[in-house]
């Protein structure tokens, strides 16, 4: 079942709010990211991952700060991201999605945050039983430092969506491997 929040889009800082929920969907004048990781077999692969997501752990595992007002993702609920200690970014879940094959969730970005856009966390096992993750987003540079680091901030986004990738996949299988 996916969960949509219906909040205010004047608290975000951009306009699409859950726009996420369409796979490869950007609005004019954002950046597309889509990045897909193999994280194993079978329903406990899926089972373990998808818990990871939903509780922060893959975030949290990554070594970056999660401060929420939740232990779980839900539509409503504030994330305030931390990276290195010292780069806030503010963001609120805007849908998540628990089914059998399929569980996640997306968050947009806040006032404060150096971005501008969403970014959607979503576990699925397909037919076959592979189990995969997707990291989906949008999104545009908010302050100075994102916007001078041009395309080399874009590539540090998708460096963190294949760490996010290669976490949970430790996090999810027995050994880490690529079962």
């Amino acid at each position: 079942m996916v969960t949509v929040s219906h909040p205010d889009p004047k608290d975000f800082t951009y306009a699409d709010v859950g726009a996420t929920r369409e796979q490869g969907f950007c609005p004019p004048g954002f950046h597309p990211m889509n990045v897909r990781t193999r994280l194993g077999e079978g329903e406990e692969v899926f089972r373990r991952a998808s818990e990871a997501v939903l509780t922060w752990e893959m975030h949290r595992t990554m070594g970056v700060g999660v401060d929420t007002s939740a232990d779980r993702a839900a539509p409503g609920v504030d994330v305030t991201v931390t990276l290195a200690g010292m780069i806030k970014a503010p963001c609120r879940v805007v849908w998540t999605v628990e089914e059998p094959r399929r569980a996640g969730w997306a968050y947009g970005t806040l006032p404060g945050h150096p971005e501008t856009g969403e970014e959607s966390f979503v576990v699925d096992r397909t037919g076959d039983g592979t189990v995969w993750l997707t990291v989906n987003a949008f999104s545009r540079a908010a302050k100075w430092y994102a916007r001078a680091g041009g395309p080399a901030t874009r590539g540090l986004q998708h460096a963190y969506a294949r760490r996010c990738g290669s976490v949970l996949r430790n996090l999810a299988t027995p050994e880490g491997s690529d079962t």
